[in-house]
């Protein structure tokens, strides 16, 4: 059995997030293994959010009263917290959206309506990967079918890493942007960046990264990543809906045209034409997420506080330990890297002829709750021949009993299907 080693007080942290306090189905606690869809808050976000909304709620920028400056403040000082956090060069380089959908879909469409250099058009390519979150293939698809380009994508292994045999053939010279998911939020797999961004950089491609599954368990340095642009939300590292981030090199920023235009956005407004606002206001048209802002900014505060390497040695213990202790469950299948070093947080599998929502439907009566189906991944289900999977996912408040009580439920998953 592994030796757990590396774990946080998660009787501590568990104190501080009140839906983990939680009984479900007559009494049952809550056992919560879906954090790789969001996670549980800390009553530091929520208090935060609440004395936003208590004392300081007004529209940012452009007031001269004193809530509205309070308010423009807290939202600056969010992006600051950020910027540190992903040891950006520059606060101007961080850009707040509603999620890291929107984030990925800002790239790909002011790439669409840029000029040349940064131009996609029908003489170039798009490098993806199979194991992409939908957010990070459908805005590539649209983005082909209106301006002409050619989509390409990196396969499978079958143990679940990019196959990388053909990277010189995949990338090539007329390749404009490669655009990658950092840790898979189906498989698990921890992607070798440096690899990618080496070759995107030798034909002069630019580079985005999806750090929505690694954002809230790992440092995030963007400086290292060498990437052009990194994307993450921050409703899966303790933060609320409804905010995600976009960070990228300042002079691409300066360089490329806005995706929405409204309020904010602009330097002058004439009835034939316009100018528009430095990075990152450019990108931020209309009233932003001011509230949901605050709350990343006090998530940030939160997950800081404890250390992101700590989180991340506790991540990998409680991963390795779930690994083991599923291994000894009859007829079930781990979709993904078996090697913990290779993988982060969340395990997908499958468990014989039961489909994956059959499993997680009784596991929820038994108060485990999961994620089934597809994870916004289908093509990683066609890849390895399955209708879905059942995924756990852990964070820095999961510990070794609830990976038993997941290994319990499995069993009595087996029992009630015969």
């Amino acid at each position: 059995m592994t030796q757990l080693t590396g774990l946080l007080d998660t009787e501590a942290i568990r104190k501080d997030f009140p839906a983990l306090d939680r009984t479900v189905h007559d009494g049952r606690r809550l056992v919560y293994l879906d954090n790789a869809a969001t996670s549980q808050k800390p009553r530091q976000v929520l208090d935060a959010l609440t004395t936003y909304y208590e004392r300081h709620n007004a529209n940012v920028h452009r007031g001269v009263h004193v809530l509205a400056e309070e308010a423009t403040a807290l939202y600056e000082g969010a992006r600051d917290r950020v910027a540190t956090f992903i040891n950006a060069p520059s606060r101007d380089e961080v850009i707040f959206t509603k999620n890291a959908s929107e984030s990925l879909n800002l790239v790909a469409n002011m790439l669409g309506w840029a000029d040349d250099p940064y131009r996609v058009d029908e003489r170039t390519e798009i490098v993806i990967t199979e194991m992409e979150h939908h957010s990070n293939i459908v805005p590539w698809q649209l983005l082909s079918q209106r301006t002409g380009a050619t989509l390409r994508w990196f396969g499978l292994t079958d143990d679940g890493r990019l196959d990388l045999s053909r990277i010189e053939e995949v990338i090539t010279e007329r390749t404009k942007i490669v655009s990658f998911v950092l840790v898979s939020n189906i498989l698990g797999t921890v992607n070798p960046v440096e690899t990618i961004v080496r070759r995107a950089q030798e034909v002069g491609a630019l580079v985005l990264i999806d750090a929505s599954q690694a954002a809230p368990h790992q440092v995030l340095d963007v400086q290292a990543l060498q990437a052009d642009f990194v994307a993450f939300t921050g409703h899966k590292m303790c933060g609320p809906t409804g905010i995600g981030v976009l960070w990228g090199r300042q002079e691409l920023l300066e360089d490329l045209p806005p995706f929405l235009g409204g309020g904010e956005m602009i330097e002058t407004v004439s009835m034939s034409s316009s100018t528009y606002a430095p990075a990152p206001y450019k990108f931020e048209a209309g009233t932003p997420p001011i509230a949901q802002a605050v709350g990343l900014g006090a998530a940030i505060d939160y997950l800081s506080g404890i250390g992101m390497e700590r989180i991340a040695a506790h991540e990998h213990a409680i991963t390795a330990y779930a690994l083991e202790r599923l291994a000894s469950v009859p007829d079930l299948r781990v979709i993904g890297p078996p090697d913990v070093r290779d993988r982060g947080a969340a395990i997908s599998f499958t468990l014989g002829d039961i489909h994956p929502h059959d499993v997680g439907q009784v596991l929820d009566e038994l108060g485990i709750a999961v994620r089934v189906g597809h994870h916004c991944a289908r093509p990683v289900c066609l890849r390895y021949g399955v209708p879905a999977t059942t995924r756990a996912s852990f964070y820095l408040y999961s510990t070794p009993a609830e990976v038993d009580a997941l290994v319990e439920g499995l069993e009595h998953v087996r029992d009630f299907f015969g």
